[in-house]
């Protein structure tokens, strides 16, 4: 038998053998709190990317959602905040945003965070003021969690502002990366946000979600070279004093899974040493809110089901993403059941199954604090007030138990 050629080891294999202390593969317990968390979509404040090919105005994405209509009667459009179209980068904003968050049980933001290539030859960060000059220059930041998910989907012309873009549909933004961008990326979030003590750390690991991992696949133009570009995302890492990377995958909008998807998802996590799955919407959209989130339920149960690795609860507030596509109608918003009550009595749902296992960390997603565009937000607004906020209080308080 010849000697073992460590040459010829896989990347993802290297990075599970150094960093076999950060739960890779394995349902592991954290010792650290509970992370009750919020998606933070940062479109609401003038980016000079945006400006020149979306948002000309100067106030982000209000400028679309302000353009919000209805589609039928009853339909609750354009969206209204209670505190107004505030700037999401005014640190003003940003520290009664955690004031309010922390008096009703949230305790950890998640920034949806961005790199894109552009026609014209930009490469670089998108809206990214949000969370560098809003979050991080809030007076109380600090008493505040936090942590990022790249979310590096595609973005045609039309789809941020059909206003502008009509049926344009070829794409603006990519998101794909190469070796080079990728060193930058890595360099950029190790030193801006993992090293902050209020980073969201698993096991010591700092923890990043990354949206679409079949389009970080596509960058490197194999599953194999993709784990080489984690592997070295985690020895990157650990070269900056930390015992490893907690990979999350945090696709959009669950759906129910075939046994090859479960195949090529399996064969997928294995490959990047994937640490955690979660769901940035909870999935099984339906015009009706209880059919949704029992979908919601079941697609989390399958998962949990399938994968040896933690698969963290998600509960979505509704959908509604009408002022972004001209087309859409009744069939496409939860326009049925929609209430704080019946959020909560899923959020309970989520809750009970944090409690049922103790295995993994406890980690509960919320969408989202302020996705105005998608219908989804706990912020207070003209038709509810603050009772989405008021639900996730009573839950956490055992009042659905």
């Amino acid at each position: 038998m010849k000697p073992l050629n460590l040459t010829f080891l896989s990347a993802a294999i290297i990075a599970a053998l150094i960093l076999a202390g950060c739960g890779t593969g394995t349902k592991s317990a954290d010792a650290g709190k509970t992370y009750i968390c919020a998606y933070v979509w940062p479109s609401c404040h003038d980016d000079s990317l945006a400006r020149k090919w979306l948002w000309e105005e100067g106030i982000g994405e209000w400028e679309v959602i302000k353009k919000g209509n209805p589609r039928f009667p009853g339909h609750y459009q354009p969206r209204q905040p209670l505190w107004g179209h505030e700037m999401d980068n005014d640190p003003e904003v940003v520290e009664k945003w955690i004031d309010t968050a922390l008096k009703y049980g949230i305790n950890t933001f998640i920034y949806d965070w961005y790199w894109y290539t552009t026609e014209d030859g930009y490469s670089g960060p998108y809206l990214e003021s949000a969370l560098n000059d809003g979050f991080l220059k809030a007076r109380n930041h600090d008493k505040m969690n936090f942590f990022i998910m790249w979310a590096n989907h595609d973005v045609a012309y039309n789809y941020w502002n059909y206003h502008k873009w009509g049926d344009k549909t070829d794409r603006l933004f990519s998101p794909d990366v190469d070796w080079d961008t990728l060193k930058k990326v890595t360099a950029r979030i190790i030193s801006q946000y993992f090293t902050r003590p209020e980073y969201v750390k698993i096991d010591g690991c700092p923890v990043l979600g990354i949206f679409s991992i079949d389009n970080f696949i596509r960058s490197f133009g194999s599953l194999e070279q993709a784990a080489k570009a984690v592997a070295y995302m985690r020895e990157e890492v650990v070269k900056a004093g930390f015992p490893g990377l907690h990979l999350q995958e945090s696709g959009g909008g669950g759906s129910f899974l075939s046994d090859e998807k479960v195949r090529q998802m399996q064969k997928v996590i294995d490959a990047l040493g994937i640490d955690s799955e979660a769901l940035y919407n909870m999935g099984g959209f339906d015009p009706d809110y209880l059919v949704h989130g029992q979908n919601g339920i079941a697609i989390r149960e399958q998962m949990d089901d399938v994968f040896d690795i933690p698969v963290f609860p998600c509960v979505s507030i509704g959908w509604d993403d009408t002022p972004r596509f001209p087309a859409k109608g009744a069939d496409d918003v939860t326009r049925f059941n929609c209430t704080p009550q019946a959020f909560a009595t899923f959020l309970s749902k989520a809750k009970k199954y944090m409690d049922e296992h103790p295995g993994q960390p406890r980690m509960l997603m919320i969408n989202a604090w302020n996705e105005w565009v998608e219908g989804s937000y706990l912020l207070p607004d003209m038709k509810n007030g603050y009772g989405y906020l008021e639900a996730v209080r009573d839950v956490l308080d055992g009042k659905y138990d």
